[in-house]
């Protein structure tokens, strides 16, 4: 299904949850909707369902407006991020239940739910009720359920925010490859960052009810289009006056910038590439992550997150330590820009 939506707007008396929204989705592509609570994703899921109506603006399912329509009349599934599943009926029955509403063949309603069951792993689990299963396998029922009726959209609101952190990292990969094998039109909520990432064909960032940025995940992450992606994508730190770092001295009439711990290269002198690039500062505090050292560093009048690896020398709270920043994103009118540190290059030139 292509959707198109032109200057959607939506109002909830003097908050404006969508502010004349405009996108399209191609068919078969499966988009996230990424940004912080109150932003106004789960408006533009409910509108898009027929569950909320726009004050103004236009919604279209393959060239047809829909803003009239009925969710029943849209062809959509819904999974909600309670799962709203059935307590009283098992998982058969679940999954059967919409296709029982629209009366089809009893055959045809065991064929389908059956193939269901196979497609989302639940296959000898249809006699169980749902406080009978693992929150990964309510939300699978959820989401054959959705698929029951051969729906050319589907529309996910948080779908992984009721299950831990280990299932959820699995049905992420799970959900990616089963809608691509389903081959459905799919746009699902989230304000996970990594999620988005993870299993988006392209993400929409939405925050003040306005659409900031819609683009492949590695373009949204790597080339920010305004400053609020910039600072939302990625683990980042607003830096005031970025003059005053070394190799930034020609951005010194520039107020904000923007750096990632994936900019900077810190350590001992010696352990630096290029360590006449580099600032002195302070590790004013230590986390152990599993995998590698947090360390959080006081640079001026600058805080830094920096990331150390365990094969590295073991740096304490208290010790001196040298960074280097190898780029920034500073504010140049609208839209943010990469800026390299000046004295690297050069350096790197003189083979210093």
């Amino acid at each position: 299904m292509h959707i198109e939506v032109q200057q959607l707007r939506k109002t909830f008396g003097s908050f404006v949850a969508s502010n004349d929204v405009s996108f399209s989705i191609e068919k078969g592509k499966l988009i996230g909707l990424l940004g912080p609570s109150g932003g106004g994703k789960t408006t533009i899921l409910r509108m898009l369902a027929g569950l909320e109506q726009p004050d103004s603006g236009e919604i279209r399912f393959n060239g047809q407006v829909i803003n009239h329509l009925p969710p029943q009349e849209r062809h959509i599934g819904f999974v909600f991020q309670n799962y709203a599943l059935f307590r009283h009926m098992n998982v058969y029955d679940n999954i059967a239940f919409g296709l029982t509403v629209k009366k089809w063949k009893k055959s045809d309603v065991d064929r389908r739910v059956r193939e269901l069951l196979e497609l989302t792993g639940l296959a000898g689990l249809e006699k169980r009720y749902p406080n009978q299963l693992s929150g990964g396998q309510r939300q699978r029922v959820a989401f054959a359920r959705a698929l029951a009726p051969e729906p050319e959209l589907l529309l996910l609101d948080e779908p992984f925010a009721a299950i831990d952190a280990k299932v959820r990292k699995e049905l992420r990969a799970w959900l990616k490859e089963t809608i691509r094998r389903v081959g459905i039109t799919t746009v699902f909520v989230t304000h996970d960052q990594e999620e988005a990432m993870e299993v988006a064909d392209e993400i929409m960032i939405i925050q003040g009810g306005r659409l900031e940025q819609k683009g492949a995940p590695l373009a949204i992450y790597s080339e920010p289009d305004t400053p609020f992606v910039a600072n939302f994508v990625g683990e980042s730190r607003v830096l005031d006056n970025p003059g005053v770092l070394k190799g930034f001295a020609d951005y010194e009439d520039y107020g904000k910038a923007i750096v990632r711990p994936e900019f900077i290269e810190a350590g001992r002198r010696s352990e630096l590439s290029q360590p006449l690039a580099a600032d002195e500062g302070r590790i004013v505090d230590t986390l152990f992550c599993g995998s590698r050292w947090q360390l959080e560093v006081q640079l001026g009048g600058h805080r830094l997150t920096i990331y150390r690896p365990l094969e590295k020398a073991v740096l304490n709270t208290g010790d001196d330590i040298w960074v280097m920043i190898h780029r920034l994103y500073v504010y140049e009118g609208p839209s943010p820009a990469i800026v390299e540190n000046a004295l690297k290059a050069e350096h790197a030139v003189l083979g210093l």
